[in-house]
């Protein structure tokens, strides 16, 4: 197995990773009990977002173990990698703007956002 398609396998592991830990956001972050003083449309829109991003990671995982040679030499391959390494640029960002909070778990976090940022531009790099 080539460097870029390990790579890539960790991508999906990543991927794989943020998708099990927002499914178990109902319990971490109490939301039966939290979201009950939310609005009807707030408290849905919270769920259906958590839920569409859990299928993205989902996807993207898919991708990553389906397709990882599609993913290094295609045009819409490397598409979605310089998206998702943008998509966590983006989120790494917004940590910043939204969540400054001086916790170890939120720095964890960081550092994991980064390590996607990085993961999905390498093969692209590389080239």
């Amino acid at each position: 197995m080539t460097s870029d398609r390990i790579v890539i396998s960790l991508c999906g592991l990543h991927s794989v990773g943020f998708a099990l830990f927002h499914a178990g956001f109902w319990r971490l972050f109490g939301w039966r009990r939290s979201l009950a003083n939310a609005t009807f449309a707030d408290r849905a829109v919270i769920q259906i977002l958590n839920t569409q991003l859990i299928f993205v990671f989902v996807a993207v995982a898919a991708a990553c173990f389906a397709w990882p040679d599609d993913l290094l030499t295609t045009r819409l391959g490397r598409a979605l990698l310089a998206a998702m390494s943008l998509f966590w640029l983006v989120r790494l960002a917004q940590q910043a703007i939204f969540l400054r909070v001086n916790r170890p778990l939120v720095h964890a976090l960081s550092l994991l956002f980064a390590l996607g940022a990085a993961l999905f531009a390498w093969p692209l790099l590389r080239q």
